[in-house]
């Protein structure tokens, strides 16, 4: 049988000529190994930069408004004061984005200076890495990082073994071996020359496959992923290492995958666009009555405007006949008049507060790192924040959705059960303990003479090591040897042997035994390789063709033929091992779905194996275990010969070669002989419980999608507190479209959860399904559905619901028309368990909540069949786990362990929304109210839009007088403390429902502002109405009160204040008048000396202090009256706090009396 599409065929690939770098690149324009991580040039930052940071709307706008002052008709302020704003925005993101690009040239620069061995004259001589070119042979010694994408020629080992640190590409501490192919390590270790061709697929991100043939003195055998290094790997535990250069610079795998997660925007700064629509709209108004007004001015005094200052037609006072006056006409002097009013109402869209926002996410994001509560000391890992846009998201989740391998469990693998031909063993420590109370049966002799220390031991079953070391014959003792021989034997883990030093032991074994560490990419086969070595059939010695076991004592050496390697489609893994009697044997491991289905089936016996062996699986199942089935058999000369064609052809086949495997595979995977089962327990990670029933108690809605049996999800959903014993579990379990959908119409009836596209069906969906389909589990006893839907209002209300559905009905759910069904069903339940899923069926889970409701999702992982669901979600939390950081590298933020989460949420969530929502009410109110004042200001001035305030001052005020306030009291204020945040979750759904930013808030924060800027304009126009004030005095004293009116009515929202919210206060003030004081001191501008000839009346205090009094006391009426008769939760326990603190103050101050 031939498999087709052989390598001829595949559509254009790269040929790599070992050894000769000028062939291999003079056709194709490979890529050289320079790299470039920078954005920007010399010459390309200024224009980039700017494009880049005009995507902003809000900047075209304030771009468009600088460019109309410009125009003389229109120059409302000096040309060169209306820029400053837009310009100083502008270079201080530019600078930090400078910085920023700087720090990565400087990188590259020195990434690209580094040295390496090349083969050059037939000698190894340094060259840069910049310099390296694809086709050139490169040497690499311990310790050292590989500077390109190179298939391994040979290594120092004789076998051809490297072991490579992926660190820096993926995150994993653990070592992984690659492979030098047996041909061309040879050569190497005789020092002959190679020349070759290698023929490999066109560069891509997959850093987990590696596709090629090599062509070698006319002979063609395959490289795979184990026979390439990349770019960033570290070589450990190998002297040296050959390889030639197939993809060097961008073209490596390392560089492909250097892209950046999908940014992301925060809710609320998508509401904040609604209120700007808002303001624009008042905006446009104002100028709409100033320009109107000034129209009806101009018409109703047109008979007198030839006398009238800067509206006659002549200026007399130039002399001569005098100078004309530029005069546009009524109509155009009103377009030109709401053209200046936009100019002078400008900040009434706040260009600060994007700015200020950063800074303020900045600020939150460093004390979020600085947290010490979410540290983890295990993985050495402190907080992350990887995304500054979301902070205040976290704040408003509604769900969560979570991984549970590594996220929920801690992804440390111990083996505790085991299943061998139909009987069950235990080696939970508790087992082994009585058994070994009763019977000793002399196990600790028969393990005293052992020369392997493992680095983490595994307790034995004292039964099942006297089955294997005593002389016993029969099936069940060869079950319990092949049994663990698979163990030893089906895997890709490699041993590091180190000799044991006794360090004072007095264990007379210890100078004689050799420690062994097992380092693999999956804790569970380093767990079962473990336990296999336990027992007695130890794994120690592994190369590209065989490998050697010590089987209780007995040196056994094993051709290793083939292996195919564990996939998503087989679910399972096999080898094809040639004993020392030549007997070749297929030994397999896998998932029980994928394991029954190809088993052999000539007679009772095996029969009753099955099913034990499935008993036995469900019992592990619902203990919370992790479970594999084991099986064997033995190939013909004849299926051998046939595999071996079909594994060559496979093996070296360009294109589909993945899919050509899983054929050959068919063709061995097959008939197999059921020998037993594994149980692997991984432990739940500390706090989960606690944290889960937190966040329900929030309010929040966790959801786990795991690819874990059914069983074992649910026993981990209990043990987690996911799962209560009294919910209504429902089991969605379909194997067809139709099914599906009768499954959940049944569900929803039942539970009285109506749909308007179920209604037809409810009858059908009764008389089609069967009552084993749909199983509805309770320690409560439940009604049917005439009970429940007879419309009886007193009757009581089913339990809260549980879902539980499997990645097959999904598959008919989510690519169906489903979706809705799911939904109504999903929504409806507490909790929601998806077992068996896919990482696309977890991405389309997700996908399902964002599309059809306005709730925030959170997505939590640890590996990457979790990137998918962390980037879809709102927001992503990757964990620093066992299975690398690909799930880090793609969220938003990260830390070490699920516990974590209840902190992020409860505390620095409620902190960072309560916090960006004030902020961006108050930003609205502080521009508005200065605004608003100059409205007042025009509408005596015959609609001219002139200004009582300088030039600087209008500019200073966003930027210098209250910027600061707000961005500290962004950072630090606190409205309750994290013990009373986490004591009491339900303080969270402040959040859900918006109550620190919603339209009711806007509405009465820019009534407020109204009425405040009502009385900054009247309070000083009443008080010098009678006297011969000038134009800039009135300014000045605007000025300052406007400034002083914003400070304290922030000082009256602050909730926590510290010495530096003091700072920030009082001394923006002081900072306010020092400018003052400098601007009115300069003789050329128009307002020198006024602030000395204010400060020396009464009237100017006199002044101020009504303006706080009469401005802040509508705000502080409401304030006290809202407190008193209608409290939020927010306010009761803050109320809370302060009393225990008074409480412990006047205890604290009893005390010393008492005594």
């Amino acid at each position: 049988m031939q498999l087709e599409d052989n390598i001829p065929h595949h559509v254009n690939p790269r040929r790599i000529h070992i050894n000769d770098p000028k062939i291999t690149n003079d056709k194709f324009d490979f890529s050289g190994n320079e790299i470039r991580t920078s954005k920007y040039t010399m010459f390309t930052f200024l224009p980039k930069n700017l494009f880049i940071q005009f995507h902003r709307v809000a900047y075209l706008y304030f771009l468009a408004i600088a460019a109309l002052n410009q125009l003389p008709p229109l120059a409302v302020f000096g040309r060169t004061v209306s820029l400053f704003p837009l310009l100083f925005v502008l270079t201080v993101t530019a600078v930090k984005d400078g910085y920023e690009d700087w720090r990565r040239h400087r990188s590259d620069r020195n990434e690209n200076n580094r040295e390496a061995q090349v083969l050059q004259l037939d000698k190894f001589s340094p060259k840069r890495w910049k310099d390296i070119q694809a086709g050139e042979v490169v040497r690499i010694s311990s310790e050292e990082t590989i500077p390109c994408d190179m298939v391994l020629l040979g290594t120092s080992d004789p076998s051809g073994i490297a072991y490579i640190q992926t660190m820096n590409l993926d995150g994993e501490t653990n070592l992984k071996t690659r492979y030098a192919r047996h041909e061309t390590n040879k050569m190497v270790q005789d020092v002959v020359a190679i020349a070759g061709v290698i023929t490999c697929e066109q560069p891509n991100r997959n850093i987990y496959e590696f596709t090629a043939n090599m062509e070698l003195n006319g002979r063609r055998f395959p490289l795979s992923q184990s026979n390439i290094v990349l770019r960033g790997c570290q070589l450990k535990n190998t002297a040296w290492a050959i390889g030639v250069v197939v993809y060097a610079g961008q073209d490596t795998k390392a560089m492909l995958n250097s892209a950046m997660s999908p940014s992301k925007r925060s809710r609320l700064e998508t509401y904040m666009n609604r209120e700007t629509f808002w303001l624009s709209i008042f905006l446009l108004i104002m100028c709409l009555v100033v320009a109107l007004g000034m129209g009806l001015w101009l018409k109703h005094n047109e008979s007198k405007l030839d006398t009238l200052p800067y509206y006659r037609k002549i200026d007399f006072n130039k002399g001569g006949g005098g100078e004309k006056y530029k005069f546009y006409g009524i109509p155009m002097e009103i377009f030109f008049s709401f053209l200046s009013s936009i100019i002078v109402f400008q900040i009434m869209i706040p260009i600060s507060l994007y700015i200020t926002m950063e800074l303020v996410r900045l600020g939150q994001s460093y004390f979020m790192i600085g947290d010490q509560h979410m540290y983890d000391s295990c993985s050495n890992s402190r907080f992350q924040c990887r995304s500054l846009n979301i902070n205040e998201d976290l704040g408003q989740i509604r769900y969560v959705f979570s991984d549970k391998t590594g996220t929920l469990t801690e992804n440390k693998m111990e083996f505790r059960k085991a299943s061998i031909w139909g009987k069950n063993y235990d080696n939970t420590p508790s087992m082994i303990a009585s058994s070994e109370e009763t019977d000793v049966g002399g196990v600790d002799p028969m393990m005293a003479g052992r020369k392997w220390k493992l680095k983490s031991e595994t307790t034995c079953d004292p039964e099942l090591l006297k089955l294997l070391y005593k002389d016993l014959h029969g099936d069940e003792r060869i079950a319990a040897h092949d049994f663990f021989l698979t163990l030893a034997a089906c895997n890709t883990v490699v041993p590091i042997l180190t000799p044991s030093s006794s360090n004072g032991s007095d264990d007379a074994f210890d100078d004689t035994r050799v420690s062994i560490d097992y380092q693999g990419e999956s804790p569970d086969e380093q767990a079962l390789v473990a336990a296999a070595s336990a027992y007695g059939y130890t794994l120690f010695e592994r190369t590209s063709g065989h490998i050697v076991i010590d089987a209780n004592g007995e040196k056994l050496r094993l051709d290793v033929l083939g292996l195919h390697e564990f996939d998503s489609v087989r679910k399972r893994m096999s080898v094809v091992i040639r004993f020392p009697d030549n007997t070749v044997k297929v030994l397999v491991k896998g998932a029980d779905t994928s394991m029954f289905s190809i088993l052999k089936n000539d007679n009772f016996s095996d029969d009753s194996i099955r099913c034990a062996t499935q008993r036995h699986l469900l019992m592990y199942s619902s203990e919370g275990l992790r479970t594999l089935v084991v099986a064997t058999r033995e190939l013909t000369g004849d299926e051998l010969v046939k595999w071996q064609s079909m594994y060559e052809d496979a093996s070296t086949s360009l294109t589909d070669r993945s899919s050509k495997l899983r054929q050959t595979a068919a063709l061995i995977e097959c008939n197999l002989v059921l020998i037993g089962a594994t149980a692997i327990e991984d432990k739940l990670q500390e706090g989960v419980p606690e944290a889960i029933e937190s966040l329900r108690q929030a309010g929040v809605k966790v959801w786990v999608l795991t690819g874990d049996k059914q069983e074992t999800a649910i026993s981990i959903g209990l043990s987690c507190r996911l799962l209560t014993t009294d919910m209504h579990q429902i089991i969605i379990n379909g194997n067809s479209e139709d099914e599906c959908r009768k499954l959940l119409c049944d569900a929803k009836v039942k539970y009285c959860l109506k749909s308007a596209s179920c209604s037809d069906q409810i009858s059908s969906c009764k008389r089609n399904i069967e009552p084993d389909n749909l199983e509805i589990h309770s320690q409560s006893k439940s009604s049917n559905v005439e009970e429940l839907c007879g419309g009886q209002e007193d009757e009581p209300k089913p339990g809260p619901l549980a879902l539980i559905i499997d990645g097959n009905s999904l598959v008919y759910i989510l690519e169906k028309d489903l979706e809705s069904e799911l939904f109504d069903l999903a929504t409806a339940c507490r909790v929601v368990l998806c077992c068996r899923v896919a990482p696309l069926q977890k991405a389309g889970i997700v996908d399902l909540i964002k599309c059809r409701t306005d709730d925030m999702t959170l997505a939590i992982g640890d590996g990457a069949n979790d990137v998918s669901m962390i980037q879809m979600a709102d927001v992503g939390v990757g964990i620093c786990g066992q299975e690398g950081r690909q799930a880090v590298m793609a969220s938003d933020f990260a830390m070490g362990q699920f516990q974590f989460l209840k902190r992020l949420l409860l505390v620095h969530g409620h902190w960072n929304y309560q916090r960006i929502g004030y902020l961006v009410l108050y930003n609205f109110y502080r521009n508005a109210v200065f605004v608003l004042m100059l409205f007042w200001y025009i509408l005596y001035t015959a609609f001219s839009t002139t200004s009582a305030l300088t030039d600087w001052s209008s500019v200073f005020y966003s930027v210098i007088y209250t910027s600061v306030p707000t961005v500290v009291v962004g950072i630090l204020d606190k409205d309750l403390s994290h013990n009373t945040l986490l004591k009491y979750p339900k303080l969270y759904a402040a959040g859900h429902r918006q109550e620190s930013y919603n339209m009711a808030l806007f509405w009465i924060t820019m009534s407020d502002t109204l009425w405040q800027s009502l009385v900054l304009f009247y309070v000083p126009f009443f008080t010098y109405r009678d006297s011969s004030i000038d134009i800039w005095s009135m300014g000045s004293l605007w000025t300052i009160a406007v400034v002083i009116l914003v400070n304290l009515h922030l000082a009256m929202d602050i909730q926590r204040w510290v010495y530096v919210t003091h700072i920030a206060i009082w001394g923006s003030i002081i900072v306010t008048y020092g400018c003052l004081v400098v601007l009115d001191s300069i003789p050329i501008f128009p307002n020198y000396g006024t602030i000395y000839h204010l400060v020396g009346s009464p009237a100017y205090w006199l002044a101020i202090m009504l303006i706080m009094v009469i401005g802040l006391l509508p705000r502080f009426i409401f304030k006290v009256s809202r407190q008193i008769f209608w409290p939020s939760d927010i306010q009761i326990a803050r109320e809370a706090e302060i009393l225990r603190k008074r409480r412990r103050f006047f205890w604290s101050k009893a005390a010393p009396v008492s005594s």
